[in-house]
């Protein structure tokens, strides 16, 4: 069991069903123990090489000299061969956006060893957003709601931390007006620019119920990475009865549910409905260019950043 010591260590938080804050912010030093931020195409480090040409650093073309240019940026190997005065354009370069979707459905609010998955998911955005500010990326947030706008883009720690506490927020108890992942997916389309990084949490059946023709249009811009969290007794169930207590409802008490998992049409349906879905709901993101990983809540949390992998450009 994951346990953290600090002044909002919450005992919903030391069980694992409900992350904090200082949790989060201490995943900083296990993103960036993954080794220093890659370093872009023009060589510096906290920039992503744009398609625009500018006035970078990284050299794209040359071409004929026009009045107004930089005379300082005259190419004169060129103008010599040529006999005509030519000047170096080089690639404009701007911050990048990671996008964090947090998928934020019933289902997620559930777990059988060391965390809930709602807690792993808030780690795994905690660990991408510390990665976005060690690569310089602008980072942002949202979820799947019709009232409750995102979190805006900003770089840095400041931008990191109003994540971090959105994610919190969102991951400590299942939200009244979940609208779907698919909603939240429409605002994310709204706010992504070319080039940009997306970053899916979510629960399989939610990323089972998008429409595949969503994925390679996102997928054609952006480098979008889909983590899918899972739960041990999801993907390994036991052998024997296993038993559920059934909410009451109509005045009735409740009652107890027994599921004979030994029975071979019961754990078919099983394999089914967990395990099998895991499985193609990956194969068929990845058909559509999407990089899709399943982290289980008693995993590593940084477990699905090489996997997927997240910090290349």
């Amino acid at each position: 069991m994951h346990r953290h010591a600090g002044p909002d260590a919450s005992p919903a938080a030391e069980s694992g069903i409900a992350p904090s804050l200082n949790e989060l912010i201490a995943l900083r030093s296990l993103a960036h123990a993954r080794g220093p931020a890659r370093r872009g195409t023009s060589g510096l480090r906290a920039q992503a090489a744009s398609t625009l040409r500018g006035r970078g650093m990284e050299y794209a073309e040359s071409r004929g000299y026009a009045i107004g240019d930089d005379a300082r940026h005259i190419d004169w190997r060129v103008t010599a061969r040529t006999g005509r005065p030519h000047t170096k354009l080089f690639q404009a370069e701007r911050e990048r956006l990671t996008l964090l979707v947090a998928d934020t459905s019933p289902a997620l609010y559930f777990g059988t060893r060391v965390r809930f998955k709602s807690v792993q998911a808030a780690r795994a955005g905690a660990i991408a957003a510390w990665r976005a500010v060690a690569d310089g990326d602008r980072i942002a947030a949202l979820r799947g709601s019709r009232s409750e706008p995102p979190v805006a883009a900003a770089s840095g720690a400041r931008g990191a931390l109003r994540v971090l506490d959105a994610l919190v927020r969102w991951y400590t108890r299942p939200a009244a007006d979940d609208a779907g992942l698919e909603v939240s997916l429409d605002h994310a389309r709204r706010l992504l620019r070319p080039g940009s990084r997306l970053l899916v949490l979510a629960d399989p059946a939610s990323v089972a119920a998008i429409p595949d023709q969503r994925w390679p249009a996102l997928a054609a811009h952006h480098e979008v990475v889909v983590v899918l969290l899972t739960d041990p007794l999801e993907m390994h169930p036991p052998d024997d009865l296993l038993g559920f207590a059934a909410e009451a409802s109509g005045g009735q008490e409740p009652r107890r549910v027994e599921l004979d998992l030994a029975d071979p049409d019961q754990r078919r349906r099983w394999q089914h409905e967990f395990p099998a879905q895991v499985a193609s709901i990956t194969g068929a993101l990845a058909a559509r260019g999407v990089r899709a990983v399943a982290l289980s809540c008693d995993a590593p949390s940084d477990a699905w950043l090489a996997a997927a992998g997240a910090g290349r450009r």
